[in-house]
This record gives C-alpha cells, sequence and structure tokens, in this order.
C-alpha cells in the first residue's frame, strides 16, 4: 500500500531547523516549542545553540542540537541520524540557515561567491535528499521546507551573489517537488519567500562596500515568516511569498522588467548607508563571529502581513490582490518620502 501524505498538528511533530540561531530560524524554533513540537536545531555556532536550548528548556519546551555546518553533506546526514536516533525520526525539516555578502559584483570575490553557494544552494540541496529519503518511508510522510527569498523571483544590486543562490533555491525547490509528485512521494515540499525582515542579516553578512548594510523598507518582523513556516509544517503549500510589498516587487519584476530594472538599478543607497562607513566586515561567511543569538537586528519591522495571512485562509483570498495593491502604493510612498 502507498504511503500516503498526512501532515501531523504542530504538537505531534519533530521538526529540524538548520540556521536556527538567530533571525526567522531562532523565532521558528521558539514558536515552534511554545506550541508543543520537538525540534532539533542546527548551526555552527555551539554556544548559541546551547544557549538558546536552555531557553526553550526553561519555557518547558523539548529541543535538542547538533553542531552543523549545511555545506559539509556528512554534517547534514548527522543531524538527520542524531534526530532519528534521538526522537525516532522527524516529520518536518526547514533548510533556513543562509549567508550574504555585500559586495557589487566586480569587486566581489570569487572564493566568497562559491562559499555563498555552498552554504545558501547546497545546503538546501543536502536537506532536501536527506529529508525526502526519509519521508518516503515515514507513516504519513513530511514537510519539507525551503526558504528562499522574494529575490529568488527578481534581481538587485549590491547582493547578486546572494540574489543568485536563492534563484537556485527556487529552481531546484521547484523541480524537486515536480518529480516527488511525479512518483507519489508523501512530501509537501514548500518554497518560503520572505521580503525584508528585520533579523540581524545585515550585521552578520560579509560586506566590502565600505558602508553599513541595511534592509530595504518596508521591513517585516521575523515572526511573520516563523508563522507561514509552521503553517507549512502542517498544511500543504506549494509557496509562500511573505509579506505584502514583496508581492508587488515580484509582480512589478515579471511584468515591467525594464522598468523595474531602472528603478532597481537606484536602489543600493537602500542597502547601504553612505552616511556611514564602516571597515570591511568579515562577517559569518565563513566561521561564526559569537554574534548569534538573536532573533531582530537594528531595523524592527511589522509584525502582520495581510497578503500572507490571506494564503491560509482561503476565504480570504478574494482580498489578497487588494492587499497587494494597498502595500505596493505604500512601498512607493515610503521610497518617495525617503529620497
Amino acid at each position: 500500500m502507498q504511503n500516503q501524505l498526512k501532515l501531523k498538528p504542530l504538537d505531534e511533530q519533530v521538526i529540524v531547523i538548520t540556521g536556527a540561531t538567530s533571525g526567522h530560524g531562532l523565532c521558528t524554533a521558539q514558536m515552534a516549542a511554545s506550541r508543543g513540537a520537538t525540534v532539533m536545531l542546527a548551526a555552527r555556532d555551539e554556544s548559541a545553540l546551547k544557549q538558546v536550548c536552555a531557553d526553550i528548556r526553561s519555557e518547558g519546551g523539548t529541543v535538542d542540537y547538533v553542531v552543523t555546518d549545511v555545506s559539509a553533506e556528512e554534517d547534514m546526514q548527522r543531524l538527520a541520524d542524531k534526530t532519528i536516533e534521538q526522537f525516532g525520526g522527524f516529520d518536518s525539516w526547514v533548510n533556513n540557515a543562509g549567508i550574504g555578502v555585500y559586495a557589487q559584483v566586480l569587486d566581489l570575490e570569487m572564493e566568497d561567491h562559491r562559499k555563498i553557494f555552498d552554504t545558501n544552494y547546497w545546503g538546501v540541496v543536502y536537506g532536501s535528499v536527506i529529508a525526502a529519503r526519509h519521508f518516503k518511508d515515514r507513516p504519513g510522510g513530511g514537510a519539507l521546507i525551503n526558504v528562499g527569498s522574494i529575490n529568488s523571483d527578481m534581481p538587485g544590486p549590491i547582493l547578486a551573489s546572494y540574489n543568485a543562490s536563492k534563484h537556485a533555491v527556487k529552481g531546484f525547490t521547484d523541480s524537486f517537488r515536480i518529480e516527488l509528485q511525479m512518483n507519489g512521494e508523501p512530501v509537501s515540499v514548500t518554497l518560503i519567500q520572505p521580503s525584508a525582515i528585520g533579523t540581524p542579516f545585515p550585521q552578520h553578512a560579509r560586506n566590502t562596500t565600505g558602508f553599513k548594510a541595511r534592509l530595504p523598507e518596508p521591513v517585516y518582523a521575523p515572526k511573520v515568516v516563523a508563522r507561514a513556516i509552521l503553517d507549512a509544517a502542517q498544511h500543504t503549500r506549494r509557496d509562500v511569498v511573505v509579506g505584502g510589498a514583496g508581492k508587488f516587487q515580484i509582480f512589478g519584476s515579471a511584468a515591467f522588467p525594464h522598468l523595474f530594472d531602472r528603478i532597481a538599478a537606484t536602489m543600493a543607497d537602500k542597502l547601504i548607508d553612505r552616511e556611514k562607513p564602516i571597515p570591511e566586515q568579515q562577517g559569518n561567511l565563513y566561521e561564526p563571529q559569537g554574534n548569534d543569538g538573536d532573533v531582530e537586528g537594528q531595523q524592527h519591522g511589522r509584525h502582520f502581513t495581510v497578503t500572507t495571512a490571506a494564503g491560509r485562509h482561503p476565504w480570504a483570498t478574494a482580498g489578497t490582490l487588494a492587499a497587494v495593491i494597498a502595500a505596493g502604493v505604500w512601498a512607493v510612498r515610503s521610497t518617495k518620502a525617503r529620497a
């Protein structure tokens, strides 16, 4: 008899989360544990992992960790093996780990470019294959959740290597989903595409521009991504764009590519602050810098997005388009106001 997909309620799940010591990875771990899920956390910074686990346990959650470099296939396999050994398996696997470099392409070291793909792309590939093989034989299957970006669907300056890696994540995720469906495998595959999220990403990224990095407005809070991830752990979702502004930008890039390119060419100053020069920043590209442990970065975002919430409720879908248009108008006005 063929194994049928049947996603469990959150409080019956074991969830593996990579990149779990900061940003929306950390927020997802905290939120999942608070709702009764057992969580296995993965990151490179063991001291941060220990602290996150201690905090979750102090709130009554069930959690453990495996020190993991997602760019190493053997580390990812060890993560899965340890979860199976300790908790009997896992029901959802979240490929969330990601790194970035703020640099123009002509200033970008090829070694840095390759490292971005080692983590952002190959980490997703390793995790996806390992998780899917486990779900094939697990009663009820499971949910594979890959965190891409709105940059999976649109270009932009300064973060070309990051954007390219997220395009690759989308291409792989969508193709892998089709193959799993073609073979009748019990795996729900979701691509999460966050807009600008108020995580410590600008502080953690490598930066060779000479200026302080920042997130372009509007910014959303990490919890809106965490809610989308945990929804996908319980319900079959193909893809979820988190943030109405992101939906508007993706639409603009696809519908008016030449106009979008001209507008995007003026956006560099939204990503770096030329009034705040800084020395070259190594960031956590090659190794953790001991600055993990925070959900939010220096920019705080909105805690709710109408369009993402509407996607979880079919009865509300009719209002989504209006919300996207409203978000787009708001974004344009915000940009003009800051110009």
